[in-house]
């Protein structure tokens, strides 16, 4: 009995050691997450709603529900997913060039509204400006002039390569407020940047509105495009380079009365074939089609549009059923189109279709340039975007 007794003492010492070496293990996997400014998963600390900002790396989403503050640059690395859903809000604090959205190569974006439930990306900032934040960037694997890769204007980031149908992901009802933050006269952002983004892309259905520089450009890339509307922009409405090859279909245009706040060289459509026309022999050259543009100036600012479109150095581009529309008292540009420029005249296969009305817009003052590029102005207007209030009504912008 003493024996039997000694050993069920034994066994209950056996077993005591065992449960405090579970317990001491469990507490070492217990372990308190330390920031890092890497978002790997949707519990990673780093995911703060009031502190967006880091590197994604893994799937992430925000959601709708949750009141999000942009706080720092958010960037989708490598092999990164970010979903927003519709209906999410993003505040962007007004903190210049250090507040933005990239998407990096091989990174994808799944920012899909609904026309009853948009994505919107603003300022936080309880008395808004232009340039509060800097704007949402893509970065594409698809052929950039001279078909190298390059780094962006802005914060350095990669894009271009080889593959034309690259895949950045889907955005879809995105609005876009205050955007295009400064870092110099020369490097700027804008509302919407495509840097070398393929054809796999789709984007639909983006309003940017006041935006500090131009509400869409394009650095190369094969990337199409539909329903872009460009409310007050300081600078261009609509603007390419480096080879873009893509499609755009109904670009609307406005800059309203008492917007008078524009750079030093506005346009409505500016196009380059290749990056400051310091590679003009390289290929490709930019050759866009644009379809349905309808530009709309009621500034009455004396240098409110140097150019309604100028499309020089290289770039060849079609445009049909553009049309124009300048209030009576606003000012003449510079040129109606312009396709000359002392960097490289547009290519001769550029083909312009528009028509114009306003009482000091010249639709004869046009320069088809050394390359004679086609400039026609069709006997009757064109309609340019066909009911844009009912196109762009998801935005809740009524001044049409």
């Amino acid at each position: 009995m003493k024996m039997l007794k000694n050993f069920l003492s034994y066994l209950l010492m056996i077993s005591a050691v065992l449960a405090f070496s579970s317990c001491s293990d469990d507490d070492d996997d217990d372990t308190t997450q330390t920031a890092d400014g890497i978002i790997a998963s949707q519990d990673d600390v780093d995911l703060v709603v009031d502190k967006l900002q880091g590197e994604i790396t893994g799937d992430i989403t925000l959601a709708a529900s949750k009141s999000w503050i942009l706080t720092g640059p958010l960037v989708v690395s490598a092999g990164g997913k970010l979903t927003i859903e519709a209906g999410t809000t993003i505040k962007a604090t007004a903190g210049g060039t250090n507040v933005y959205i990239a998407v990096e190569k091989d990174a994808e974006i799944q920012a899909v509204g609904t026309a009853s439930a948009p994505i919107k990306i603003t300022s936080s900032a309880s008395s808004p400006e232009a340039g509060d934040w800097g704007g949402l960037l893509l970065m594409g694997n698809a052929t950039i002039t001279g078909g190298q890769s390059a780094v962006t204007e802005v914060v350095d980031f990669i894009y271009g390569g080889s593959d034309d149908a690259d895949d950045s992901g889907n955005i879809d009802y995105l609005i876009l407020e205050y955007t295009g933050a400064r870092i110099n006269g020369e490097k700027e952002f804008n509302g919407l940047t495509l840097y070398g983004v393929g054809s796999g892309t789709s984007i639909s259905n983006v309003a940017v509105f006041y935006g500090d520089d131009d509400a869409f450009e394009w650095f190369g890339g094969t990337v199409n495009i539909s329903n872009a509307l460009a409310i007050n922009a300081k600078d261009d409405m609509f603007d390419w380079t480096q080879g873009w090859k893509g499609t755009a279909t109904n670009l609307y245009g406005k800059r309203e009365l008492g917007f008078d706040a524009v750079t030093a060289d506005p346009r409505g459509l500016e196009g380059d074939g290749n990056l400051d026309g310091l590679t003009p022999s390289l290929t490709p050259q930019s050759n866009p089609t644009i379809t349905n543009l309808t530009i709309v100036n009621n500034s009455t600012a004396a240098d409110g549009m140097v150019d309604v479109v100028k499309i020089r150095r290289g770039s060849s581009a079609t445009v049909t059923n553009a049309n124009i529309i300048f209030s009576a008292n606003t000012p003449a540009p510079g040129d109606f189109v312009d396709l000359t420029d002392s960097a490289g005249d547009a290519a001769g296969t550029t083909s312009v279709n528009i028509s114009g009305t306003g009482a000091n817009l010249n639709t004869g003052d046009n320069k088809p340039g050394a390359n004679n590029g086609t400039i026609t102005i069709p006997a009757n207007a064109n309609t340019g975007v066909a009911n844009p209030g009912t196109l762009f009504s998801w935005t809740g912008y009524t001044a049409f």
